[in-house]
């Protein structure tokens, strides 16, 4: 169960009480709004709060480039120009703060993306939940042979077995331990900023994250990109479906020129023009290493 019982009657009490606005909304959004989407087997995210719509990209556009965009006659045409030439502050004008549950080791990978305001769930204040990710058997993977932060083929039959059970002991073992060490029968116990240090990276933590859409749509180019981290993509991917109700014109280009798209090199631009032309280019008359090469081909073939 991804919320407690009082987080649930809050939401619901939320969501009871609407209130009226003058400020822009977005029809999508405010769909989601106090609602709980689950993550992995403990985690969540919800949307707390928003701030601007499509309408306030081309808004902020339009106010910064003036007679510049008078060409773009429509909102849409406008935001797929600005996401084209790479513009990044009419983004900034929408932000969306979300609140996360979230692996420990999942968010010491999310926490790279520093242009975001970020308050955490203090285990030096309170008592962390009984909560693990235990990955599911389609999860468990031996290391990759030819990528040294990726995964490989599937763990089965009784080594899948074996590495489940350390991973459930270990937790519970910690945890146990964790519990005792706070224990104040006949005496003070351990203080809780000290006794957390034995915990397992893969203990839930929560907190409340706030961004830009600029700098979410770079989270999400990252993140939500096939090679990333399934435990941190998953929550990329549900972010993107958020997103993708809030700022549609904005997302639908954000996933057909970043997403969707390639950015090539000058020498791989050159290598494409004289393919056009009927040569054939080899990577050695291509100028670029095996690894740039490699990816060229992953992308015109």
């Amino acid at each position: 169960m991804p919320l407690t019982a009082e987080q649930q009657a809050e939401i619901d009490a939320l969501r009871a009480t609407p209130n009226q606005t003058l400020r822009a909304v977005s029809p999508g959004m405010e769909q989601h709004l106090y609602t709980a989407h689950p993550v992995l087997d403990h985690g969540l995210i919800r949307v707390i709060d928003y701030m601007g719509d499509d309408a306030a990209i081309c808004q902020a556009a339009r106010v910064s480039y003036g007679k510049g965009t008078r060409a773009v006659t429509n909102d849409e045409g406008l935001i797929r120009y600005l996401m084209r030439h790479w513009h990044s502050t009419p983004f900034e004008m929408c932000e969306i703060k979300l609140h996360v549950k979230l692996p420990v080791f999942v968010a010491r990978q999310w926490i790279r993306h520093r242009t975001a305001n970020v308050n955490e769930y203090s285990a030096r204040y309170s008592i962390l939940d009984r909560e693990f990710y235990i990955p599911a058997p389609d999860a468990l993977a031996a290391q990759s042979t030819v990528n040294n932060q990726g995964r490989g083929e599937l763990l089965t039959g009784a080594e899948a077995e074996r590495v489940l059970e350390i991973l459930k002991s270990d937790a519970g073992r910690a945890y146990d331990h964790y519990e005792q060490m706070l224990s104040q029968d006949g005496q003070a116990g351990l203080a809780r900023e000290l006794a957390r240090m034995n915990l397992p990276a893969n203990i839930y933590t929560q907190w409340y994250w706030k961004v830009d859409l600029h700098n979410l749509f770079h989270f999400l180019r990252l993140r939500a990109d096939p090679h990333a981290q399934m435990e941190i993509r998953v929550y990329a991917e549900t972010i993107a479906s958020i997103v993708a109700d809030w700022v549609p014109f904005a997302y639908g280009a954000f996933e057909d020129y970043r997403l969707g798209g390639v950015t090539l090199s000058s020498k791989a631009i050159d290598c494409v023009r004289r393919m056009l032309k009927g040569e054939q280019v080899t990577q050695e008359s291509s100028g670029m290493s095996k690894g740039e090469w490699r990816e060229f081909e992953g992308v015109i073939v």
